[in-house]
């Protein structure tokens, strides 16, 4: 229950995030919804899709599409009264990256998958949503910038395998978990943390 719920928060708040960056591309009211909806449930159908698992959640539970249609409404009718700074749309979706990675890496892991396709799924239900979002809005995807990203859904991912296989306490593994990836990422934001650059460049 306590992942289905995060599962519905997450949803809403990566549409969020998908609205706020369509409205800073002056998309129309159509573009908004549609970028909103894409992005909170892009990487899920991504992992249902590769895991086999037919049909896909929305589809099984269509309240996950009208969630992201209600927060992407409520995103276009704040921002009218609203202004809404950049680093709230940096926090939603690090919030969103942390949800649906731990609830990516459960659903695998109650497929019965090995724990490192599990964990592999955690991180595409997390980042994809976002690499849709942003390509469609001709922006570099935040996983391919500098700022630690995808390390933190991996790190997150690994953390909730290992306490559930190791206490099997699930809403402490999910806590855990959540702080860890939101704490890295917001961190990797705030001191600008990245991992080592591979620089070749072709000797003359």
């Amino acid at each position: 229950m306590m992942l289905h719920i995060l599962d519905l928060c997450g949803v809403a708040v990566f549409a969020v995030t998908g609205a706020l960056v369509a409205g800073r591309k002056s998309m129309d009211i159509f573009g908004v919804i549609v970028l909103a909806v894409v992005t909170a449930i892009g990487g899920g159908t991504t992992r249902d899709i590769i895991l086999g698992s037919y049909p896909v959640f929305w589809i099984i539970s269509p309240e996950y599409v009208l969630i992201a249609l209600i927060a992407a409404i409520f995103t276009i009718v704040t921002v009218r009264f609203f202004n809404i700074p950049q680093s709230i749309l940096l926090i939603a979706d690090a919030i969103g990256l942390a949800i649906f990675t731990i609830t990516g890496t459960e659903k695998a892991l109650s497929m019965d998958v090995n724990p490192g396709i599990a964990i592999a799924m955690g991180m595409i239900t997390g980042v994809v949503g976002g690499m849709i979002r942003d390509v469609l809005c001709s922006e570099i995807p935040i996983i391919l910038r500098k700022e630690i990203y995808a390390t933190a859904s991996l790190i997150g991912a690994i953390t909730y395998w290992l306490i559930i296989t190791t206490t099997n306490l699930t809403n402490i593994a999910v806590i855990v978990a959540i702080i860890v990836i939101f704490g890295l990422r917001l961190s990797a934001i705030r001191w600008n943390l990245a991992l080592p650059r591979f620089d070749y460049r072709q000797k003359e």
